[in-house]
Formats: C-alpha cells, structure tokens, sequence
C-alpha cells in the first residue's frame, strides 16, 4: 500500500511543482545567507582598513563588529522565516498531496 501511495505521489503535478518551488526557495535563501557570509570574509581579508574605521571619532568600537553581528542576525532571521513557511505553506501543501494520494 505505501508503495503504491509513493508512486501517486511521484505522479501527482502538483508534487512536482512543489518540489520545485520548495527547491528554488531553499536555494534563494541558501544564497542570501552564503553571500552574507562570504561578503564579510572577503571584507576580512581584502578590506581590513574599511572594517577597521571607528563608528564615532572617539569610539573605541569598529565598524567590523556590527558588521559581524549583522551577519549573524540576519542568518538567523532567515532561518526563522525559512522554518516559518516551511511550518506553514509548505508542510500544508505536503499535508494536501499526501491526502490526494491516499483517495
């Protein structure tokens, strides 16, 4: 029996354009956090002098730090809004081809 509700699954359109538009929207956030990322290593490595200015004359804080913490928040931010709609959209949509499947 539940090899016989995989391949209506495996059939079903609109499993396929799910898998499809799940994919693309793990890429493009994979994407956004990879450049984050690596954005601020090669400012690291190539662009010491730009991390290394003071926010404020006097301060003793650079702009690397919030820069570095930037980075974080928003690779968690991500997270959050990627687990948010995969908790959301994407497992009713999963919920609804599995329905389908077992009629």
């Amino acid at each position: 029996m539940a090899a016989d509700i995989y391949a209506r699954i495996r059939s079903n359109p609109s499993f396929h354009r799910f898998v499809k538009r799940r994919n693309r929207y793990a890429a493009l956030m994979t994407a956004l956090g990879a450049i984050a990322y690596y954005g601020f290593i090669l400012l690291v490595a190539y662009d010491k002098d730009f991390l290394a200015r003071k926010l404020m004359p006097g301060m003793v804080t650079s702009l690397g730090i919030p820069l570095g913490v930037g980075v974080i928040v928003f690779t968690i931010a991500i997270t959050w809004i990627y687990v948010r709609r995969a908790n959301g959209e994407f497992d009713a949509i999963n919920a609804q081809i599995i329905e389908e499947a077992r009629k």
